[in-house]
């Protein structure tokens, strides 16, 4: 590709129409650059792993119900650019708009890798649509990121620790779905995790994929207890709310998405929201990496 771009460099400076040509080949050079530079930077164990990605609303009620929603199709469509495949696993529709929660699956090389950076808090700043008085409001959202992890041996479940209920599924799915005790609740007495399920058909299918992310918030668990690097990159467990965002996204007074960790900002608001975060996540990689080797120099 780089010979490519000098070929059409060296054919502009002997004076032909070669300008959209060499623009073409530039951009697409800068594109496969970046992207072999933040597969460079995933060296975790589980980093080339699926994901399992959890959106939860904060407190507010409908506004950050609304703001859990947009984050949850933000998500959605960066898979889609990517070309990943993504399964609803469980969504509890919001009371007027949006969502209360949600989690999925997206499926993919490297998945967990760059989503990992994403999890924390995310705060939305703008005019209301639920405000009669038209007056700016702050919501909050957080976001949970855990490696999808199949195989049963990863992690030993003592059935005996674990409570199963089951209920019947609420919102979209049909007669079946909601008119039938499918949807599944599973409580892990040890850890007090809780996993619920309730988009399959099946009791039997939802107790399946529960176990799954079960499994997967276990290994988790026993990453950040056994390494310190864990729990930095994992970072506390915050409140949702004010003060302890990672990103902040702001529709007004002006239009700009801004992370606190890195001050990596974007001016384009309704890009990133429709999906763009792939500058966020390279520059949340490329500052955890420096942060864990001070002498390495910033990739260009």
């Amino acid at each position: 590709m780089l010979e490519e771009a000098q070929t059409f460099l060296d054919l502009a400076r002997e004076g032909e129409e070669v300008d959209s040509e060499l623009a073409e080949s530039v951009q697409k050079l800068q594109e496969q650059a970046e992207r072999v530079e933040l597969d460079a930077l995933l060296n975790g164990e589980h980093d080339g792993s699926n994901a399992i990605l959890e959106v939860h609303s904060g407190a507010g009620g409908t506004e950050s119900q609304d703001w859990a929603g947009m984050l949850l199709r933000m998500y959605q469509r960066w898979a889609e650019r990517r070309g990943f495949k993504v399964d609803v696993l469980d969504i509890q529709v919001g009371d007027e708009a949006g969502i209360k929660s949600a989690t999925l699956t997206i499926q993919g090389i490297n998945v967990y890798g760059y989503l990992r950076v994403e999890r924390g808090v995310h705060r939305l700043v703008r005019i209301s649509p639920f405000d009669a008085q038209a007056r700016r409001h702050t919501s909050f959202a957080s976001i949970k990121v855990l490696p999808e992890v199949d195989d049963a041996t990863a992690v030993e479940i003592d059935e005996k620790e674990l409570r199963v209920d089951t209920y019947r599924a609420s919102g979209a799915g049909g007669q079946h779905v909601n008119k039938t005790e499918s949807a599944v609740r599973l409580t892990h007495h040890p850890s007090g995790i809780v996993v619920t399920c309730q988009n399959e058909r099946s009791q039997h299918r939802n107790k399946d994929v529960a176990m799954k992310i079960l499994r997967s918030k276990l290994v988790e668990l026993a990453e950040r207890e056994a390494e310190e690097r864990m729990e930095q990159e994992v970072g506390e467990t915050k409140s949702i709310e004010w003060g302890s965002q990672i990103r902040s996204y702001v529709l007004a007074p002006y239009r700009m998405v801004k992370d606190h960790r890195t001050s990596f900002e974007v001016g384009d608001a309704d890009r990133v929201l429709d999906g763009d975060i792939d500058g966020f996540i390279r520059s949340a990689l490329t500052h955890r990496a420096e942060a864990a080797n001070p002498g390495a120099r910033e990739p260009s």
